[in-house]
């Protein structure tokens, strides 16, 4: 709606450039970050010096790094005086449990919660190619059309309870996670044979193992030594821990989850402020360690 007012809280690696890709559609938000928002804040953009005065706005997002963080600031919006904010629409990937109690929180307000993470990565962000997971009422995620074809133009609406948007996420983040370490083993694997990482790629890559990691992490990120993807192995470890969570509670198959949960818990942990495509050295030098 054209006299809607917006505002987004959190510019960091996907916050800024989805804030920005907003700005650039001539959706101009008041903005807000913890760690400096004058510096983050995209051109054009109106800068606030508190949660509470994005709370003056009628439509929020957040893009945040957890679940921990997203509820503390929605408790910062409801308790905002003066608040004008009818619907909050949080980006960012807390899990379906945590989702469904900020919802609950927030619905208790009086404002509609959309929930509505995001997938694309960094890279994603930037270009405004990422997909809306996006769970909500019928009616506030179709007012949210603009914003979500500025972010993204991939928008699904997948259900209309909080934390269904993230148990799509999470499915997503946990089958990418799988893709990029069984693809580390297998080129590793084909690299011990005397084949050429760039020709494994170009055969898998137009074969049944094609994969995100194999179509574009491998060739982007791994094979030039960048390790680059802009996402960091704490936060795709978090993901696939929630999956984790989430799947024991449903009492669906965790076969595979076991092992990759554990397998990411040991790569985060052994390489702290890794980015998560660096599980590629992860295994590489485990696999040297084992046979010296």
């Amino acid at each position: 709606m054209p006299d809607t007012s917006y505002g987004f809280i959190g510019l960091g690696n996907m916050g800024g450039p989805m804030c920005t890709n907003l700005c650039a559609a001539g959706i101009v938000p008041t903005v807000f970050d913890a760690a400096g928002t004058a510096a983050r804040a995209p051109d054009g953009a109106a800068v606030a010096d508190s949660v509470a005065a994005v709370a003056q706005q009628d439509t929020v997002f957040l893009s945040l790094p957890d679940g921990r963080i997203v509820a503390s600031v929605c408790d910062e919006i409801i308790n905002a005086a003066d608040r004008r904010v009818s619907t909050v629409v949080d980006f960012s990937t807390t899990g379906p449990e945590a989702a469904r109690e900020i919802g609950a929180r927030l619905k208790h307000a009086g404002i509609t919660f959309v929930d509505a993470p995001v997938s694309g990565g960094k890279a994603g962000a930037i270009a405004g190619t990422v997909t809306v997971i996006a769970s909500g009422p019928d009616a506030a995620v179709a007012a949210l059309a603009g914003p979500f074809d500025a972010v993204g133009g991939n928008t699904f609406h997948v259900g209309q309870n909080p934390g269904q948007g993230q148990a799509v996420k999470l499915l997503n983040n946990f089958l990418s996670a799988t893709a990029m370490a069984a693809t580390s083993e297998a080129v590793q694997f084909g690299l011990s044979q005397g084949v050429a990482m760039e020709t494994i790629l170009d055969v898998v890559n137009v074969s049944t193992g094609r994969n995100t990691a194999s179509a574009d992490k491998f060739p982007k990120r791994v094979a030039t030594e960048t390790f680059d993807a802009g996402f960091a192995m704490s936060l795709m470890t978090k993901d696939v821990a929630l999956y984790f969570d989430e799947v024991r509670k449903s009492s669906t198959s965790d076969k595979v989850g076991t092992v990759m949960t554990g397998l990411w818990n040991a790569a985060d942990g052994a390489m702290p402020g890794a980015d998560f495509t660096e599980i590629y050295k992860y295994l590489r030098d485990l696999s040297d360690g084992e046979t010296t």
